[in-house]
């Protein structure tokens, strides 16, 4: 893996190729680490391509008895890889669960005796598998849109996703992406608003409902004429119970009394604390305590689908 943390110079390929490094990608690791791109095969006329006679290279791939629609394709294959420009073709390939990508440089060159691939090009500062930014470029976190190249059967091919591989390697957001970011921030913006203005009643409802969608079932009955409630929860898989207080409002110290309260009674193994108002910033930082106010509290109502139920109680 490529551990380089210098940020890069923004990329602007004119074009991208795919290439497999092989069969299976088999020349792959040898590739990476020499910093090279290697391609062919010992049937092939690379001399003829050398020498920039592709008329004589078509009959030559004819006369091993491919149709003229394969010549083609070996042949488009072939010239690219030895006619690409070296400032303007972005290079990639998948290995080992990440895009790795290069420029190679012009010289077309063949390979010593006894290596893998017939020609090869070097790439220009090596093989990198992180953004601009020294972001690994892992496969999970890349659009099928870009990574269908990888069932492409032969060596070669065109990146159509070109606009989007060049924002991922210079870690831009993709525009559609920015615009539901801005979008959640103003749900869970609205959600916040909403929130603070429920009846203690129903925001201990509010509190059940976001418990149970995130599959904890009350063991305790709901509160029905104080303003403040404690519940028991429980996770029917692993039968793991929960300490909860929901507050209408709640201070640091309110806080703090409660855990304490929850830690004396050694009857759960975590502890959640909902608050409708907090009086302050209140937080604490213990692993098996969860507080849940403010925009933290607004963000899991808009995960949970409760968008809706909240418009309702404010209508």
């Amino acid at each position: 893996m490529n551990m380089h943390t210098t940020i890069l110079a923004e990329l602007s390929p004119a074009c991208a190729r795919f290439i497999r490094l092989g069969p299976g990608s088999a020349w792959a690791q040898t590739c990476i680490e020499a910093g090279e791109l290697r391609f062919g095969s010992p049937d092939e006329p690379h001399a003829l391509c050398h020498a920039g006679d592709w008329d004589s290279a078509r009959e030559a791939l004819i006369g091993q008895g491919k149709s003229a629609g394969e010549a083609s394709q070996v042949l488009r294959e072939i010239r690219e890889f030895y006619t690409l420009p070296a400032d303007e073709c972005l290079w990639i390939t998948f290995f080992k669960g990440r895009l790795w990508w290069t420029f190679a440089d012009g010289e077309v060159r063949p390979v010593e005796h006894g290596g893998p691939g017939v020609v090869m090009r070097r790439s220009r500062g090596g093989w990198l598998d992180t953004s601009r930014m020294g972001t690994p470029l892992l496969l999970t976190a890349l659009s099928s849109r870009l990574t269908q190249v990888r069932a492409y059967q032969r060596t070669i091919c065109n990146v159509a996703e070109i606009d989007y591989l060049s924002r991922k390697i210079n870690e831009i957001e993709e525009p559609v992406v920015s615009r539901a970011r801005d979008a959640l921030r103003e749900t869970v913006a609205s959600a916040e608003a909403l929130i603070a203005g429920l009846h203690w009643a129903e925001f201990e409802v509010l509190a059940d409902l976001l418990l149970s969608r995130s599959g904890w079932q009350r063991v305790s009955a709901l509160g029905k004429t104080q303003p403040d409630l404690d519940l028991i929860i429980e996770q029917p898989a692993t039968g793991e119970r929960g300490f909860v207080q929901v507050k209408s409002k709640a201070t640091q110290a309110v806080l703090e009394a409660s855990i304490a309260r929850y830690r004396e009674s050694q009857a759960c193994m975590r502890m959640f604390f909902i608050c409708h108002s907090p009086v302050g910033h209140i937080d604490v930082d213990a692993p098996d305590v969860h507080v849940w106010t403010g925009t933290a509290l607004a963000r899991r109502a808009v995960e949970a689908g409760l968008m809706g139920w909240l418009i309702e109680r404010a209508g």
